[in-house]
């Protein structure tokens, strides 16, 4: 990515297929300051443009070194390869203080939703895609994409809590399946089908998902029902 922004803000529904499991503990975010935090933004705005630009097997801790104007022997310490790169990319994403959108009604804050994501999915360059395909090759990488997503996921259940203290959707409305529902055409047209952005996809695919759980479509039983 040539630019510095962040890598995606929104929650994805895509991340599926895990690859094969590593022991290795991913390390966990660090938070720095003073000239560490200049040089993880360098480290961090190369690992994204180098990515996009020449891909994940050309991506290398001597590239993005080089690229950051930062000795690679302070790379190799922090990140150790290649995975924690990818890794602390999505960590500094995840530490961010975003929030969904209130516009007062469901359909609205899914589709205020929806169009973040489709952003992230279309804009140039496309680093949103680039991490989710390095994702299936960096186990640290997958993690952390992981993780992402389910902070993205918690924070986004209060669309579904309000919508529930509006009466516009049943007690009892599973949010994460509300959510998958809602956001999961876009990554299925845009990512997997590769399919031409389309301006009215998000909208639709809010309107849908909407529909479907004011109808009841994604309820679950109250705490200690007994399964029928």
């Amino acid at each position: 990515m040539a630019s510095s922004r962040p890598a995606t803000r929104y929650p994805a529904t895509a991340s599926s297929a895990s690859p094969p499991q590593d022991s290795r503990p991913t390390p966990p975010p660090r938070r720095p300051g003073g000239r560490s935090t200049r040089i993880r933004t360098q480290v961090l705005d190369a690992v994204r443009a180098q990515l996009v630009e020449h891909g994940y097997d050309a991506l290398t801790v001597d590239s993005v070194a080089d690229r950051a104007g930062v000795h690679r022997t302070t790379v190799y310490r922090r990140w150790r390869d290649v995975g924690g790169l990818l890794a602390d990319v999505l960590n500094a994403v995840t530490d961010d203080d975003w929030q969904p959108a209130d516009t007062g009604t469901l359909r609205g804050d899914l589709a205020a939703l929806n169009h973040e994501i489709y952003t992230a999915l279309t804009e140039r360059p496309p680093i949103t895609p680039a991490l989710i395909a390095a994702s299936f090759r960096s186990e640290p990488a997958a993690r952390a994409l992981r993780r992402f997503w389910e902070n993205r996921y918690l924070r986004c259940e209060i669309t579904v809590d309000r919508a529930i203290e509006r009466g516009e959707l049943p007690p009892h409305t599973d949010a994460r399946q509300l959510l998958i529902a809602a956001t999961a055409p876009l990554y299925h047209q845009l990512i997997l089908l590769r399919t031409s952005p389309d301006p009215q996809l998000p909208d639709h695919a809010a309107q849908s998902a909407a529909l479907a759980a004011s109808a009841g479509a994604f309820t679950r039983p109250p705490p200690g029902d007994a399964a029928t």
